[in-house]
């Protein structure tokens, strides 16, 4: 969007930020141009395979256009009752819903939607462009204002393709990567004057500036039901909010690991595929060669997945596949993954993840995921040591150090590192709605909860994102669904924990659906790459980057504090709460590749 050029001149630039989405959108691709405003769209089919090609223009004289990425899980719903209102179909996709939605209902038809999605609406009558992000912000969405005009993208890739934009790293987006990777601040873009559309709002930019409102956020209500009542409208919303988001045109799976999220997500899938006489469910985990023998126990990582996964599999009758990822391939395959990402990110882990999509995308076009059940269920350590409750910061930070420990003394006096720590947690808290009916510790737990799903869920939904659909592949998440976490946002701690068990609640509401050892396993993470051949490796590309006087990360880093600490035989501290042997010196190595292709410049 710009009030200055006539954009009409500027397409081959447009087009080439469309490109960037290719990966998004593999399937079949559109541009919409006026003289004030330029839409591209990537598609990846999954609804309605020839009638929902983008971008979308209504049917009368004065255009509206839209370019929508994700699903509206209610989209039938909505069709019905707009077409009472008049509204007249052309396709059956959820893009045409969300469209006429808007042209009847304007900006408040957003909270109408039950879905994962980020859009872009420009309304040609009233020369405005809408940006809209979901309410947990599984979709991404990023804006770049600019003097007359604003540049926008599902990834920071887009906006980069624009001349307009130029790679560069400020002092917060020093902080945002070294200081807070694992709590972003919402609406950080990282890159200096680079956005994020946040969770739940709508950026309205028009004449008159750039304005960004809410839609939706957290409210404290008494609990007033039962143990059971409980129980039962957990288990129906599960219920519910897995039998929509299987609706597609395209194959389905499920990821599972053997965890009692994914595996119920999967039960349930199974289950209702079984009572449409539509076969068995697709599923899909990841190993490591000779995982077995250099498996060690943590308290992020309690047992093997492969063990469950295989009693899961065999329970439900589904067709499982078990990607082993090679140590060469994750080598192999860094380069394309920060590329996915536009920023430094969690090494090995995601590429495993990456290549564990890229095998399902061979098979299914949308997979569901058990993502965000330790989020509202309060199933991950810090919501139950003691001295992470306690401490004054995120609290999966306690007692840990990150990578900001590493920068070089200019930086940090620059960037102040516990101070912005601090202030953000701050600030944190001070959105935090508060139920004058809480106890002592039941105010914590919500406090704690409200951090973990808008501070630490959006890293993580960030990483699915992305690494999904660098593949290609819509990964949906059913415990996203805003009326379950709105429900359990104010459950009790002491129902959420029944039985004396981390998410208690959930595997009441799940467990004649799962054999017991499953119900009752303990919480256990994304698995890192045990292999000690990959270690071994990380260490000696650690050891040339330390020899190369021109590698851009020691600019940032404190080359010196590095060579003492591996030589020390401690391990580099990561942007990862659950870390490993290998997640500080990916994040090194991570960072300089970054700042190196992407041309970076530190401000």
């Amino acid at each position: 969007m710009d009030w200055e050029r006539d954009l009409r001149a500027e397409r081959p630039t447009l087009e080439a930020m469309t490109r960037t989405m290719s990966l998004r959108g593999p399937d079949t691709g559109g541009l919409w141009v006026s003289q004030r405003a330029f839409l591209g769209h990537r598609r990846l089919a999954v609804i309605d395979l020839v009638g929902g090609q983008q971008p979308m223009e209504s049917d009368d004289a004065a255009a509206t256009v839209i370019s929508y990425s994700g699903e509206v899980y209610n989209f039938s719903e909505l069709r019905t009752e707009l077409a009472a209102h008049g509204h007249r179909f052309r396709s059956r996709s959820d893009t045409e819903v969300v469209l006429r939605a808007y042209l009847q209902w304007g900006v408040d038809c957003v909270a109408r939607f039950n879905g994962m999605c980020a859009f872009a609406i420009w309304d040609e009558p009233r020369s405005e462009l809408l940006l809209v992000r979901d309410r947990l912000g599984i979709k991404p969405l990023y804006y770049y204002p600019y003097g007359g005009g604003m540049l926008f993208g599902s990834e920071p890739k887009a906006v980069l393709a624009n001349p307009l934009f130029s790679p560069e790293l400020d002092d917060e987006g020093i902080a945002e990567l070294f200081v807070l990777p694992n709590a972003p601040t919402p609406g950080h873009g990282v890159y200096r004057g680079l956005r994020q559309v946040r969770p739940g709002h709508v950026v309205r930019a028009n004449r008159r500036g750039v304005e960004e409102m809410a839609y939706w956020k957290l409210r404290p209500n008494l609990h007033t039901d039962d143990l059971e009542t409980t129980t039962q409208r957990v288990r129906a919303l599960l219920s519910d909010t897995v039998s929509r988001q299987m609706v597609a045109d395209v194959p389905l799976g499920s990821l599972l690991s053997g965890g009692v999220d994914s595996s119920a997500i999967t039960a349930l899938a199974a289950e209702k595929l079984a009572a449409h006489g539509a076969g068995k469910i697709s599923t899909y985990s990841v190993d490591f060669p000779n995982s077995e023998s250099s498996f060690r126990r943590t308290e992020w990582h309690d047992s093997l997945d492969e063990p469950y996964v295989a009693q899961v599999a065999a329970h439900v009758g589904s067709q499982h596949t078990t990607i082993v990822v090679q140590p060469e391939d994750v080598l192999a395959f860094e380069n394309r993954v920060l590329m996915a990402r536009d920023l430094p990110g969690w090494g090995e882990m995601d590429v495993s993840l990456y290549l564990l999509f890229a095998k399902v995308r061979e098979h299914a076009t949308v997979a569901l995921s058990g993502e965000s059940a330790d989020e509202v269920f309060g199933g991950y350590p810090f919501f139950r040591d003691p001295a992470a409750l306690s401490h004054d910061g995120f609290p999966w930070m306690a007692g840990k150090q990150g990578p900001s420990a590493l920068l070089t003394e200019d930086v940090r006096r620059r960037v102040r590192p516990l101070e912005y720590a601090h202030d953000s947690y701050r600030r944190s808290l001070g959105e935090v709605p508060k139920l004058g009916q809480d106890t002592r510790e039941d105010a914590r737990i919500r406090e704690v909860a409200y951090l973990a799903l808008t501070r630490w869920l959006p890293a993580l939904l960030d990483r699915k994102d992305r690494m999904s659909m660098a593949s290609g592949l819509e990964v949906r998440v059913p415990f996203c669904d805003h009326r379950l976490v709105e429900y359990l946002w104010n459950v009790p701690w002491s129902m959420k924990t029944a039985g004396d068990m981390e998410k208690g609640l959930l595997r009441r509401a799940v467990r004649d659906l799962l054999p017991a050892q499953i119900v009752h396993r303990r919480k256990s993470a994304f698995p890192a790459n045990p292999h000690p051949g990959y270690v071994r490796s990380l260490r000696e590309r650690v050891d040339e980057l330390l020899l190369d006087v021109n590698a851009p990360v020691f600019d940032l880093v404190d080359r010196v504090e590095v060579r003492r600490r591996l030589n020390a035989g401690e391990p580099l501290p990561s942007p990862r709460a659950s870390s490993s042997q290998t997640a500080g010196l990916n994040f090194l190595l991570n960072v300089n590749s970054w700042l190196r292709t992407y041309r970076v410049r530190i401000h």
